[in-house]
């Protein structure tokens, strides 16, 4: 018997640098809801959380930051180096990371549950998951990747990949095999094809969009099939000064989703969206000026919020130029606030707004709920 009834569970791994994240958000472009083990693993190590106090009995105060925090970086280059090291850090917060899995997947109203995790395979989680799926790129790849996204050197690229396993070892045990080597398109299809076979009532041919009454705005899921019509809406409402292609925006489906604002059969705006460790990070917000400003933006934040309140988030984070964050009432009545990412207060909250804040843009803030996952003790 499954461990979740009513669920269909995912277990999504892979080294490092083959694609995991990807893979997970292209599920949840189409219907799954996600989970970010590595995610919830930092979070169960924040100052105050479960994890925080017996890792510095472990490790000792010298993985502290100047803020009292657990430095990830100094910590991953004493566990990287050291087997044992590793191990002990695991025993520590792979159990907290499970019992966050359990409640997240319990409280999700979505049937199929994708699980990434790079150790599933090494712990108890992988026989609680119905199948089993796992990315794959070259090592010239994952070396590449690690080095140009991450800012790594060789060595520490190096360091990385060679502190894990064999990758044939993951790919026996798989399910499903994602060989992400190629361009988004490419994987896209692949995790199409795989997602047809689990859930056989999903379609996945085109959608014709439904319109909006006359006077109306309707709000629409984008899908990688749209990425002609998000680029040049983006490129024309921009001036030009951000230029998009077709190409550009297929790929960025792989990191965000664009929630379309309709007017009739017209594309009139967009929000692009993710949702990463139960934060909400809205980075792209375009309005066509013959539509009302206020009317506009209540359309495409409330969907955004009613989105990722299904994804359980805690909190949303709004990136806006300075002449739409001046627009102060519209906000206001939204219950959003000007906020700095120092004063978040959450650390997960702090990383998502350091992570994601474009550059020259007003971060605008408001908590969704206040439960937290793996909340401070």
């Amino acid at each position: 018997m499954s461990k979740w009834p009513g669920k269909y569970v995912i277990g999504l791994t892979g080294n490092i640098a083959t694609g995991k994240s990807v893979v997970r958000r292209m599920l949840e472009h189409l219907g799954a809801y996600g989970i970010d083990a590595d995610a919830l693993a930092h979070r169960a190590m924040a100052k105050g959380a479960p994890g925080y106090q017996p890792i510095i009995d472990t490790f000792g105060k010298i993985i502290l930051d100047s803020n009292g925090e657990i430095d990830r970086a100094k910590l991953g280059r004493i566990v990287f180096a050291d087997p044992d090291s590793l191990r002990m850090l695991e025993k520590i917060v792979h159990p907290l990371v499970e019992q966050a899995i359990d409640l997240l997947i319990q409280r999700a109203s979505q049937r199929i549950i994708v699980i990434e995790a790079i150790k599933l395979l090494e712990g108890p989680l992988a026989a609680a998951c119905d199948t089993i799926w796992v990315t794959f790129a070259p090592p010239h790849l994952q070396k590449e990747r690690l080095m140009s996204k991450r800012g790594m050197s060789e060595a520490e690229a190096l360091q990385r990949i060679q502190a894990q396993g064999p990758q044939e070892i993951k790919t026996a045990a798989a399910n499903v095999v994602i060989q992400n080597v190629g361009s988004f398109e490419d994987t896209w299809k692949q995790v199409t094809a795989a997602w047809k076979v689990i859930s056989p009532i999903t379609d996945t041919s085109p959608v014709v969009m439904k319109k909006a009454k006359v006077g109306e705005l309707a709000v629409q899921r984008g899908r990688p099939r749209d990425s002609a019509n998000i680029a040049n809406l983006i490129t024309r409402l921009s001036g030009g000064a951000n230029p998009q292609t077709q190409e550009g925006v297929m790929a960025a489906f792989g990191e965000k989703a664009f929630l379309l604002l309709m007017s009739g059969d017209q594309l009139v705006g967009l929000a692009g969206w993710q949702v990463e460790n139960l934060v909400a990070r809205t980075t792209d917000l375009y309005v066509d000026p013959v539509i009302p400003l206020d009317q506009a933006i209540q359309t495409l934040v409330k969907e955004v919020e009613r989105a990722s309140q299904d994804l359980q988030c805690e909190a949303s984070l709004i990136f806006v130029p300075p002449q739409l964050a001046a627009q102060e009432l519209i906000w206001k009545d939204l219950g959003y606030e000007r906020r700095s990412p120092q004063t978040l207060g959450v650390q997960a909250w702090q990383e998502a707004a350091l992570e994601s804040q474009p550059p020259n843009t007003i971060m605008l803030f408001k908590q969704l709920r206040q439960d937290r996952v793996l909340r401070p003790i």
